[in-house]
C-alpha cells in the first residue's frame, strides 16, 4: 500500500502491547509532526514501531486523545466492502449463537473488531451509534453491507454521546434508511419493553443488563420491588414478569416513564406497575420518610464516572445511592447497585458501595457480581470494555 501514509511510535514506546492485542495509540505515544498532523481524522494509515517495523493498518484522528486506533494486524489491509463484511458476519455470527431472536448489541465497538462503532439490534431495525471519524466517513459503505448481512429495513444512526465529541464529530442523528413509526416492543426476560430508537436515550433501550435482570427478576418473587433510574422499566418489568407482587419505578424522565407504563400494559402487569417522576437522590429520601420498605431494591444510575477527572466524585455519589437505597430495603430483602462508569473499576465500585452499606448501619452479604451480557464481548485487551458492574447484595 504504498500510497497509504506512514504513522510512527515515539521511541522508547514499548510496541509490544499492541502486537498482543492493545488496540489505541494516546497521542503522547506517536509521533505528531507536520505530516501527521495534517492527515484527515479517520484516514487509513500503516502504523509502524520506532524502528520501522509494521504492527498493522489503523486509523488516525488527530484531534483525539486517541490519535490511533488498530483495525486490522495485516498492515496491508483493504479497509473496504469485503473486510466490513466479514465483521459484521463474525460478529452476527456470536449473536445467533447466543440468542433466538434478532434483539441484542450486534457490534460492540473495539470488541469486535469495529472501534468506536455500536450496532443495536431491533428484529429489522438497526440503531448505530457511529462514534470514531473513520466510521463516520465510511458510514455509506458500512450501512449497505450492514442492512445486506443482517436484512434490515431500518436503519437509524445515534449521534447522542460524549464520545463523538471528543472525535470532534456533530450531535446530528438521523434515519438513513427506511421509517420508524414509533416506539419498538422488545420481548427480554419474559416482558416487553418499549424502545424509543430514534428519541430515546442511547440507542432506547440497554441490552447490556439482560442478565442482571434475569438474576433479580428470582431475587424479586414474590417481593415489591423498587427500580430506581428505570428508564423504561428495566428491571421492574422483568421483575413483574417473573412473579414480583408490585413495582415502583422512578425516573427523572417523563417520556421514558411513558414507555415503561407501556411495556407493563404489554406485558399484562399494569396492575401492579407504579411510576414516580422525581429525581432520584430526592424520592430515596422521601420514600425512607414515608416508612416505605421493599423486598428488592434496584439502583442502575446513569456513569457518575464518565471520565478519570469525575472518578471521585462519581465514587462519592455511588456511596450516597447505596446508603440512601439501604434504608429501603426490608430484612432479609436485596439490594442490587449498577454501575457503568468506565473510569470506575470493580474494586473501586464495591468499595464505595460497602462504605455506603456501613454507614446506613447495614450487614450484607454480597450474593452475586454480574456483568454485561455476552453480547457486549470484552476486549481481552482492553478494561474499558468491560464498563458495566452490578452488585447484589442480601441485607440483615
Amino acid at each position: 500500500m504504498s500510497d497509504r501514509p506512514v504513522i510512527r511510535l515515539k521511541p522508547k514506546i514499548d510496541p509490544r502491547p499492541i502486537r498482543r492485542g492493545f488496540p489505541w495509540v494516546y497521542a503522547n505515544q506517536l509521533v505528531t509532526d507536520r505530516r501527521t498532523k495534517a492527515l484527515e481524522p479517520g484516514s487509513i494509515a500503516l502504523l509502524e514501531d520506532d524502528d520501522r517495523r509494521p504492527l498493522g493498518t489503523a486509523i488516525i484522528n488527530p484531534k483525539s486523545k486517541i490519535i490511533a486506533r488498530l483495525l486490522d494486524s495485516d498492515g496491508a489491509a483493504r479497509i473496504d466492502a469485503d473486510w466490513f463484511r466479514a465483521r459484521i458476519r463474525h460478529a452476527l455470527d456470536l449473536r445467533e449463537t447466543l440468542y433466538d431472536t434478532p434483539y441484542y448489541r450486534m457490534i460492540h465497538a473495539e470488541a469486535d473488531g469495529l472501534p468506536g462503532t455500536v450496532v443495536d439490534r431491533f428484529g429489522d431495525t438497526v440503531v448505530i451509534q457511529p462514534n470514531a471519524a473513520w466510521i463516520e466517513a465510511r458510514l455509506d459503505v458500512f450501512v449497505n453491507v450492514l442492512s445486506d448481512v443482517t436484512g434490515a429495513m431500518t436503519v437509524v444512526k445515534n449521534a447522542q454521546g460524549r464520545a463523538r465529541g471528543l472525535e470532534g464529530l456533530d450531535d446530528a442523528s438521523t434515519i438513513l434508511r427506511g421509517a420508524v413509526s414509533g416506539p419498538l416492543p422488545v420481548p427480554m426476560n419474559g416482558a416487553t419493553y418499549l424502545a424509543d430508537v430514534v428519541g430515546g436515550q442511547k440507542t432506547g433501550l440497554f441490552f447490556d443488563q439482560r442478565p442482571n435482570h434475569a438474576f433479580v427478576a428470582r431475587l424479586s418473587r414474590g417481593r415489591d420491588v423498587l427500580d430506581v433510574f428505570s428508564h423504561v422499566g428495566g428491571f421492574a418489568l422483568a421483575a413483574l414478569a417473573g412473579g414480583a407482587r408490585s413495582a415502583l419505578a422512578i425516573d427523572g424522565s417523563a417520556p421514558a416513564l411513558e414507555l415503561a407504563v407501556g411495556g407493563a400494559e404489554l406485558t399484562g402487569v399494569a396492575d401492579q406497575f407504579e411510576t414516580r417522576k422525581a429525581d432520584a437522590f430526592d424520592a430515596l429520601t422521601e420514600l425512607a420518610g414515608e416508612g416505605r420498605r421493599f423486598g428488592s431494591v434496584i439502583c442502575d444510575p446513569p456513569a457518575f464516572a464518565p471520565s478519570k477527572n469525575a472518578l471521585e466524585a462519581g465514587l462519592r455519589a455511588y456511596e450516597k445511592v447505596a446508603r440512601l437505597a439501604a434504608h429501603l430495603v426490608e430484612p432479609g430483602g436485596f439490594l442490587t447497585l449498577c454501575s457503568c462508569s468506565q473510569a470506575a473499576g470493580l474494586a473501586a465500585f464495591q468499595t464505595a458501595c460497602q462504605r455506603g452499606l456501613g454507614r446506613a448501619g447495614r450487614s450484607a452479604q454480597l450474593v452475586r457480581t454480574g456483568f454485561a451480557g455476552p453480547d457486549h464481548p470484552r476486549h481481552p485487551a482492553l478494561e474499558e470494555s468491560g464498563y458495566l458492574k452490578a452488585l447484589s447484595y442480601r441485607l440483615s
